[in-house]
């Protein structure tokens, strides 16, 4: 056998060397891992930190003056570092040397949970701080235990037996000593949910690993708790960089979205003003910093003008990316296609091929000429509200298709064609007006009907225009909602002029 047999230990040696020690091992109480009969490797000596880690990190002190200050400074150097460092790579390297220096070990090695749950080497270094070239070979086993449950492990091997139990690479290595200690994320703040563990608390996110071949090195208890807390320092490192990267893409996300509104924003159409005949006026407002809803008003070369309302399911910056598209598409081909058929037709085959997420476009374009004729196409959108000022009755323009981007075949053609007389008015909307919910009672939504009471209400008053109609609506949605959106919200209104 290559193990030979441990050195005896003079009567009355220390339980405990001095951190950094790499002299004769120290006897273990009985039981321990480094007992020469234990056939267990994994054997927990008592007092090992586990779980009440807080209680466990005081063992390092051996009541010796000198040496507890030389302790208690490795780890106030620590802690320092992991307060003060900015270079999380190059303090993970310093923490391993380190704990190789505390331990007396050969060779140190940290190892991060990688995204399917398996260990990944991150730092790799052997003694007299350089690092470890070739193949890197150390106990999975071992390691592995540490990370499932959770708990340090100290084993020293003084059989082939032993080795084979910690693991092939234990045994092919020559291992005498192996020491691993779980790298836990701090506690989180009360409140904050917690990953699954037995004790419900967090679940270790790597390891840190320390092994020797000397047949004199025998890794003590107190080298476990010192190893033990300046792997929880590292932890606390690598919970710092973590929280640094959230903060820093939160910053990216947030700049990201502020810039997409802002081009979202410079979209939006002016109101038209020099349109013979009409009165009109737009408001939107996403549930977000961008939305999926959007209107525009495009003139025609035959002399009509066009408008649209269209709705992206959802919100938020992909539905607002696909609507930008949507309105530019549209935009460029009415101005060359008078045919609202044709220009829906295409934009829904264009839609069916790129838009791959579920995601489809709700939209009704309108095509008005001067004299007041209106040829409406609705692909699934809400239908319309088109007031009367003869009678004071709503109507609804009818849906003449399924939503854009659903069906890569489907043909689409006008579904309703009606003429508006002087003084009636036109809505349209979206979904966030009708489906707001109530303050008091979120399963009372504002309805439909809602909005049908309020335009009679607002369109039959004497001095009611396109701008006052449009907000009145949007004035009571709001009140009814207590001025929240849980969606983009949109309307548009057409008013012919010369009527009472």
């Amino acid at each position: 056998m290559f193990f030979g047999r441990k050195k005896p230990v003079p009567p009355g040696a220390p339980d405990d060397e001095p951190p950094g020690s790499s002299g004769a091992a120290s006897p273990a109480p009985s039981g321990s891992s480094a007992e020469p009969d234990s056939e267990d490797p994994y054997a927990a000596a008592p007092g090992t930190p586990g779980r009440e880690a807080g209680a466990a990190t005081t063992q390092f002190l051996t009541g010796d003056q000198l040496t507890d200050r030389k302790t208690v400074q490795v780890l106030l150097d620590a802690i320092t570092k992991v307060s003060t460092s900015r270079d999380l790579d190059e303090l993970l390297v310093e923490f391993v040397d380190r704990s190789i220096q505390v331990t007396g070990a050969e060779r140190g090695i940290l190892l991060l949970r990688g995204e399917k749950g398996t260990l990944v080497p991150r730092v790799a270094r052997q003694r007299g701080e350089k690092s470890i070239a070739g193949d890197l070979r150390f106990s999975t086993t071992v390691a592995g235990k540490v990370l499932d449950q959770g708990q340090p492990v100290r084993a020293t091997v003084h059989s082939e037996n032993q080795a084979m139990n910690l693991g092939q690479s234990v045994f092919d290595l020559k291992l005498r000593a192996v020491m691993c200690v779980p790298l836990r994320p701090p506690a989180r703040e009360r409140g904050e949910p917690l990953q699954p563990g037995a004790t419900g608390e967090q679940a270790p996110n790597g390891v840190l690993y320390v092994d020797s071949r000397a047949a004199t090195r025998q890794f003590s208890h107190r080298d476990l708790s010192l190893f033990f807390a300046l792997a929880q320092q590292m932890a606390v490192a690598l919970e710092n960089a973590r929280l640094h990267l959230d903060s820093v893409e939160r910053a990216r996300l947030e700049a990201s979205l502020h810039t997409a509104r802002d081009i979202q924003k410079n979209l939006i159409p002016p109101l038209p003003r020099d349109i013979e005949g009409y009165d009109l006026y737009a408001w939107f407002s996403p549930a977000e910093k961008t939305a999926g809803d959007f209107y525009d008003f495009v003139k025609l070369r035959d002399g009509r003008f066009a408008i649209v309302v269209g709705d992206v399911t959802g919100h938020g910056i992909g539905p607002a990316l696909i609507s930008s598209a949507a309105q530019g598409a549209l935009r460029s081909s009415l101005r060359f296609v008078p045919h609202s058929g044709e220009v829906v037709s295409a934009l829904n085959q264009d839609l069916c091929e790129r838009v791959t997420d579920g995601r489809f476009l709700t939209l009704f374009l309108g095509l008005l000429d001067p004299q007041g004729k209106l040829e409406a196409l609705n692909a699934g959108h809400a239908e319309p509200l088109w007031w009367s000022a003869r009678d004071g009755g709503v109507q609804r323009l009818r849906r003449g298709g399924p939503a854009l981007g659903m069906l890569p075949d489907a043909v689409y053609s006008p579904s309703d064609e009606l003429v508006l007389a002087p003084g009636d008015v036109l809505v349209v909307y979206s979904d966030g007006l009708s489906e707001a919910k109530s303050a008091t009672d979120p399963d009372h939504l504002f309805g439909e009907q809602g909005l049908i009471a309020a335009l009679k209400e607002l369109a039959g008053a004497a001095d009611a225009n396109a701008e006052s109609i449009a907000m009145g609506l949007v004035a009571r949605v709001l009140a009814h909602s207590d001025q929240k959106f849980e969606d983009d919200m949109s309307v548009l209104v057409v008013r012919r002029r010369g009527g009472a």
